[in-house]
């Protein structure tokens, strides 16, 4: 339904809460390298649980090969560093939610290339620098997933 895509993620347990997340939403995550450890690290499967085997993981050595190859309808960069609230979107099914590594965020290079329509942020008080990777994700997408009527979810 959706695409989740990991830019450069550095913190297993992060990557691995959003593993089961995308597997209980029906959605794909895509990491692009280089990762900061090892898919087979033990706090990623700890956080992961047994939910790997109930989602598609695909890995690319670069974004642009990302686009090419999944070709997503739209791509939304989740940035603090954007205006546009994220629950004022018309998500699409076929949708890309981009996520930048936890300790700096998307590149502002990658934010120039997508272009300020494109970028989305979850609102905070003043003074607040960002959440957790893994709670941002899943706030983005249960609001997506929410305007496609839960379609697939019990």
């Amino acid at each position: 339904m959706f695409h989740i895509v990991l830019y450069e993620p550095e913190i297993p347990p992060n990557t691995g809460n959003i593993i089961r997340l995308c597997a209980n939403s029906g959605s794909k995550l895509h990491l692009i390298h280089p990762l900061g450890f090892k898919l087979d690290d033990k706090r990623l499967r700890r956080a992961g649980l047994d939910y790997r085997e109930w989602t598609e993981v695909e890995e690319y050595p670069s974004l642009r090969d990302f686009l090419l190859r999944a070709a997503p309808d739209n791509l939304y960069a989740c940035t603090t560093k954007a205006e546009r609230n994220y629950a004022d979107v018309a998500f699409s099914a076929g949708d890309a939610l981009l996520f930048g590594p936890e300790s700096r965020g998307l590149p502002q290079a990658i934010l120039n290339e997508v272009g300020p329509h494109r970028r989305i942020r979850i609102p905070m008080v003043p003074g607040s620098r960002s959440l957790n990777l893994s709670n941002a994700v899943s706030l983005i997408l249960y609001e997506a997933w929410r305007q496609m009527g839960f379609e697939g979810g019990r």
